[in-house]
This record gives structure tokens, C-alpha cells and sequence, in this order.
């Protein structure tokens, strides 16, 4: 689409009579015609202006205009404006000569013949203004360039993480079915194990005193199960924002030392023994269910990689908030990923050799404690064993009407 462009021209003459006239002969639509008086006002003009053309007087009081056309030739803003030069001076005194080596472009000789003045004027506007609509067009094409390479960034960045989310998914149908099969297998094997017993009469392994133990087997098992399958749960309103907390009053401490007595025969199988250290009674208001989701998962991460040492977890009271810690002895965590193990599905290298796990737990572990405008960090580092520590203000601040995150 074709630009208007607004031409403005220049001309320079110390008598207004010729101003006057020069300027009647080259005004049109879609020109500006400027006139100076003196090349100090034409300066002026050219500081404040762009123009097309220049039509400069060479005989004027004070600074002439081959003067003039050297102070324009000397500044980057006006040495690229054309310049014609008007003399009443005879041929023989070689101004033409002189003007075209002071930068003009042409040089007209008084009495002026307004068809020439007229032609010469109107082919340096039509070249301004192919020059501004030029300009124009590289400019408009410099910015869709831009656009596209933004455009092909995000593009860029879009197929990385749409790749990353099938990998993602591929790695979590594929550790999905690893933890599952693992129980279902285990549970699978007893069955068909009793059922042969059954068939062969051998009743002795459902003795009184044997079934509490299978009965732990196969619980554990289903626990196992229903943990992984809460988790898949968990993530799924997580990621729809749909994972609201009801809070209520709680006390931690004793809240902490029932979860320790649940997971005493967990830390047995692990060779390990759990401490707590906590007040007779610790109040404040929070979701009893997802704090002991937090609490949970920190003590069986800390069974599960503390190499069978001593577990301790500590709850105590700071200021207006209550802070949890959970230490182990075990493969500690190195410090560049002591932020990543927050996200969903992952894991540092050593821990994936030391155990299985959808890397679920620690991520639905933070996401709960933010619900609570809380905070979790951990401070490790590799082969040191690990402290995570969970700040919980005793009265969270109620969420707006419209998230229905937080409810009291």
C-alpha cells in the first residue's frame, strides 16, 4: 500500500521579493516550502527540519550560500540534502563551477525560466519520495522479519516443550508401569503360592500365627499401590488447578507422632530406626489430611535413601509460624539439584539407582505447602545425607472467592 509522503523544501534568499516569487513557482500539494532569509536562519530551519531540497541564493550578506552548502556538507543530518544554486551573477564569473564543487546538485541563473525551476524541483521531490517510501518498505520489512524470527522462536520453543511433554509422558506411563507391576507381581506370586498350598493340602502356612504376617505382606503390597495411584490422582488436580485444601485446626505434634507409630514398621524393614523430637501440643490451622501427605512423604524419602541410619524429625514453634524438619544419614543430594527435585517426575541420577519411584513426591509434597503460603527447601549435599525443612504460618491467609484453593 502506497505511503503519502509530506515533502518540505528549503529556499534561501536575502530579499523577500525573490522569496516570494520562488516560492509561488514551486508550491504544489504535498510540498512545505520554508523560506529563510539568511543562511543563519536556514541553519536554524535545518535543525529542526528534513527537507527534500535546498534552492540556496549565492550572493547574500554576511555568510553566502557556498559557505552555507559547506557548514551542510559537514553534518551528517543535512549533507545528504540536495542543493541548488541561484545566482544573478553573469556566466563568466564561474559560479556555476564553483557551486558544484561546494556539494550542489545543479545551479539555476537569474532571470529564472520557471519551466526549468518547476521541472528540477519536481524531480527531486519525486526521488524524496521514493527514497521515504523505499525507506518505509525496508523498514516495514525489517519489522516483519523480526516478527517471524520471534514468531519462529516461539514456535522453536513450543515443539521443544510439546517434545518434552511426550517424553515426559512416555517416561511416566513407563515408571508408571514399573511401580505398579512390582506389588501387583508380588501379590500375584502369593496368590498362586497359596493356591498351591491349598491344592496340595498344606494348610500349615495359614497357621494363626502366620496369617499376621501375610496379612502385613499383602497390605504393604495394596499400600504401595493405592500410594501410587493417590499420587497420579494428585497430579492430575494439580495440573487442573483442582487440588483445594479444607482446613481446620490441627495439632502437628501429635498429628507427627502418628504418622512416626504408622511407618515404625516401614523404618524396621529399612534397618532404620525414626526420632522425634516435638512440643506436647503445636496448634494451628491447616488440612490434617494433606499436612500428613507432607509429613508422609518427607519421612519415607528419608527411610527410603537414608541407608538404613537413623531418621530424625523435629517439630517445634518459630514466632508465627511452625517448622518441620525431617534429617537423614543417606546419599545426600548435590546442590545444582536441590531446586529440581521440586518438579514433577524428577530425579537426580544416584537416587534413581538407589531406589524406585515416579519422582511424584517431593513436587505434590511443595505444591501442598505453597496451598498453605508455606515454604520447603532442603539443605544436602552429595553422600552428606539430607535435612528438609517445611515452614507452615499457623493461620494461612484465606485465597480469594475465585481460586477456591484455600477454605476455612
Amino acid at each position: 500500500m502506497p505511503i503519502e509522503v509530506e515533502s518540505k523544501l528549503l529556499i534561501v534568499d536575502d530579499l523577500p521579493e525573490n522569496l516570494l516569487a520562488l516560492e509561488a513557482l514551486i508550491r504544489a500539494p504535498g510540498r512545505l516550502v520554508y523560506r529563510a532569509g539568511s543562511a543563519e536562519a536556514a541553519l536554524a530551519l535545518l535543525l529542526e527540519h528534513e527537507f527534500a531540497l535546498a534552492i540556496v541564493d549565492v550572493q547574500m550578506p554576511g555568510m553566502n550560500g557556498f559557505e552555507l552548502a559547506e557548514l551542510m556538507r559537514g553534518t551528517e543530518r543535512t549533507r545528504h540534502i540536495p542543493i541548488i544554486f541561484v545566482s544573478a551573477a553573469g556566466r563568466e564569473m564561474n559560479y556555476a563551477f564553483q557551486g558544484y564543487e561546494s556539494g550542489a546538485v545543479d545551479f539555476l541563473h537569474k532571470p529564472l525560466d520557471p519551466h526549468a525551476v518547476v521541472s528540477k524541483v519536481s524531480v527531486f521531490v519525486d526521488l524524496h519520495q521514493h527514497r521515504k517510501a523505499l525507506r518505509h518498505e525496508m523498514e516495514s520489512l525489517a519489522a516483519a522479519h523480526r516478527k517471524q524470527e520471534e514468531l519462529v522462536q516461539q514456535l522453536q520453543h513450543t515443539q521443544r516443550e510439546l517434545e518434552r511433554a511426550v517424553r515426559m509422558r512416555d517416561d511416566f506411563m513407563s515408571m508408571v508401569s514399573h511401580e505398579l507391576r512390582t506389588p501387583l507381581n508380588t501379590l500375584y506370586l502369593e496368590a498362586q503360592l497359596r493356591q498351591l498350598h491349598l491344592s496340595k493340602g498344606k494348610l500349615d502356612s495359614f497357621a494363626p500365627e502366620k496369617l499376621p504376617t501375610m496379612i502385613e505382606r499383602d497390605q504393604r503390597q495394596i499400600r504401595n499401590m493405592v500410594r501410587l495411584i493417590d499420587d497420579m490422582l494428585d497430579v492430575t488436580r494439580l495440573r487442573r488447578d483442582a487440588l483445594s485444601i479444607q482446613t481446620k485446626p490441627v495439632d502437628l505434634a501429635s498429628l507427627a507422632h502418628a504418622v512416626v507409630d504408622n511407618l515404625r514398621h516401614q523404618a524396621e524393614a529399612a534397618g532404620s530406626t525414626i526420632t522425634l523430637e516435638a512440643p506436647e501440643t503445636l496448634r494451628g490451622v491447616w488440612d490434617e489430611f494433606r499436612i500428613e501427605q507432607v509429613l508422609t512423604n518427607l519421612l519415607t524419602n528419608a527411610l527410603r535413601y537414608g541407608g538404613g541410619k537413623p531418621v530424625e524429625m523435629t517439630v517445634r514453634l518459630d514466632g508465627d509460624q511452625a517448622v518441620v524438619s525431617v534429617r537423614d544419614q543417606g546419599i545426600g543430594i548435590s546442590p545444582e539439584d536441590h531446586q529440581r527435585i521440586f518438579e514433577q517426575f524428577e530425579r537426580t541420577d544416584v537416587s534413581r539407582k538407589h531406589a524406585a519411584g515416579l519422582g511424584l513426591g517431593l513436587y505434590i509434597t511443595h505444591k501442598i505447602v505453597s496451598l498453605h503460603a508455606g515454604r520447603i527447601g532442603v539443605e544436602s549435599t552429595q553422600g552428606q545425607g539430607a535435612r528438609f525443612f517445611v515452614e507452615l504460618p499457623l493461620q494461612p491467609p484465606v485465597a480469594t472467592p475465585d481460586t477456591g484453593e484455600i477454605t476455612n
